[in-house]
Formats: structure tokens, C-alpha cells, sequence
């Protein structure tokens, strides 16, 4: 009994001292932003590793993802007659949740992966401390870069994503199914909401994602142990913690947002 309470007790003491050291490194990745004022081309760079590689999954992803919400739709709103609601329905779904949410996962899995793996690279094969020794420090020209094009990227992801899954959704909608374009688009203006659904939705949910979503990628690489299993483990790592807290951040900031507090 006192081996299980002491193993408890070490376990719940690891996790905290860990949760300490992700919020120290978040705070130093914060401070290190300032030196891209200075090197732009850091962040271009990254720009387009973690945002215009990551377009082909999002926008084949928001397609079919916004073809079947318009498929699903259709088919429950036909019984009622409702069948002009339908670009509400897939308007309000991609805005409110699954444009934000999809498209974090996804980018947790394609871009989260690939930043931890590339961070876990460097600090097994020594790199990070090679520049430690030099007298650079790697925050603000490896991580912070990194971090920061990751945030930037994720908002705009999350509008193109949205963006083709409305796209999709009206041509199933429209073209296959045969509903009215009029009341497709029009029903969608007049009932979307520029700050209570696209702001809430696509910005604020997109930018606390994608800083979720970088931070856990780039403290696993940072704290990945120096062996092509520690490496292998923290991407895994970074699927799965990002997932988790992408849907439980998605919860709570509904709650706020929708008035359900």
C-alpha cells in the first residue's frame, strides 16, 4: 500500500515538475520572439514549412469534410422540408467547430510531428548544445521561428479550411442534390454572425489552438530523450497530448463563448 501511494505520489510530482518546465519554456520562446524583428527570413522560411506544406491535407480534408456535413445534412432537414437551412448547417458547423478543431488535428499530425521530430533530430545529434556552446542561444533563432510561423499559420489553415468545406458543401448542396443556390447563400448570410460565430470561431478557437498545438510540439522535441526511440516517442506524444487538449480547450471555450456559463 505505501509502494502504491509512494509510486502515485512521484507520478503526480513528475507530471507537475513537467507542467513547470513547459510554461518556463513558453516563456522563453515568448521573450525570443522579439529577435525576429531582426532575421524576417527565420520566419518566411518556417512560413512556408508548416504553412504552405500543410495545404494539400487541409484543403482536400475541408472538401469532403464539408460534402458530407451537406450529405448529412440534407438527408435529416429533407424530412422537414428545411432543405433551404442547409448552408446554415454546414456554415455554423465548419465556423463554430469543426473547422478550428479539424483543422488543429491535422495539423497536429502532419506539421506538430514534423516539428518535434526535427527538434528531437537536432538534440540527439547535438546541434542544439553545439550552438549552446558557441554562445547562441537556440530560442531565438531555432525555436522561437518555429513557434511563431506555427501561430500564424494555424488561423489562416482554419479560413481555408472553412472556407472549402463551404465550398464543398455547396456543391453537393446545390449541383448533386438539387437545393435552391438562392436560399443556400442567403440563408447563410443572414444567419452567420460576424463576431458571435466567425470571430469566436475561426480566430480566437484557431489561435489558442495553434498556440496548444506548437507549444506542446516544440517542448516535446526540446524534452525528447537523445535516442531515435526518445525522438519516436515524443512525436507520438505530440498526436496524442494536442488531440486531448485541443478537445478539451474546444469544451471550455464553447462553454464561454456560446453563453453555456
Amino acid at each position: 500500500m505505501i509502494a502504491a501511494l509512494r509510486s502515485l505520489g512521484r507520478f503526480i510530482l513528475d507530471k507537475l515538475a513537467r507542467f513547470g518546465r513547459a510554461n518556463l519554456f513558453l516563456l522563453s520562446l515568448l521573450g525570443a520572439l522579439t529577435f525576429l524583428f531582426k532575421r524576417p527570413n527565420l520566419l518566411i522560411r518556417q512560413l512556408y514549412a508548416v504553412g504552405v506544406l500543410s495545404l494539400p491535407i487541409i484543403l482536400v480534408s475541408g472538401l469532403f469534410v464539408g460534402m458530407v456535413l451537406s450529405l448529412q445534412g440534407y438527408a435529416n432537414l429533407v424530412d422537414f422540408g428545411a432543405t433551404s437551412s442547409l448552408g446554415t448547417v454546414v456554415a455554423l458547423s465548419l465556423i463554430r467547430e469543426l473547422g478550428p478543431v479539424l483543422t488543429a488535428l491535422l495539423y497536429a499530425g502532419r506539421a506538430g510531428s514534423a516539428l518535434t521530430a526535427e527538434i528531437g533530430l537536432m538534440k540527439a545529434t547535438e546541434q542544439l548544445a553545439s550552438m549552446q556552446m558557441m554562445a547562441v542561444d537556440p530560442f531565438p533563432r531555432v525555436l522561437a521561428p518555429r513557434f511563431l510561423a506555427g501561430c500564424l499559420a494555424a488561423p489562416i489553415l482554419t479560413g481555408i479550411f472553412t472556407a472549402v468545406g463551404i465550398l464543398g458543401g455547396y456543391l453537393v448542396a446545390v449541383v448533386q442534390l438539387g437545393v435552391d443556390g438562392g436560399a443556400f447563400w442567403a440563408q447563410m448570410q443572414a444567419k452567420v454572425l460576424f463576431f458571435e460565430d466567425i470571430v469566436n470561431g475561426v480566430i480566437i478557437k484557431s489561435i489558442v489552438f495553434g498556440v496548444l498545438a506548437n507549444w506542446i510540439a516544440m517542448f516535446e522535441g526540446y524534452e525528447a530523450l537523445p535516442t531515435s526511440e526518445g525522438v519516436s516517442l515524443a512525436t507520438t506524444r505530440t498526436v496524442v497530448v494536442t488531440s486531448l487538449a485541443v478537445l478539451s480547450w474546444d469544451f471550455l471555450l464553447t462553454a464561454l463563448m456560446f453563453g453555456a456559463w
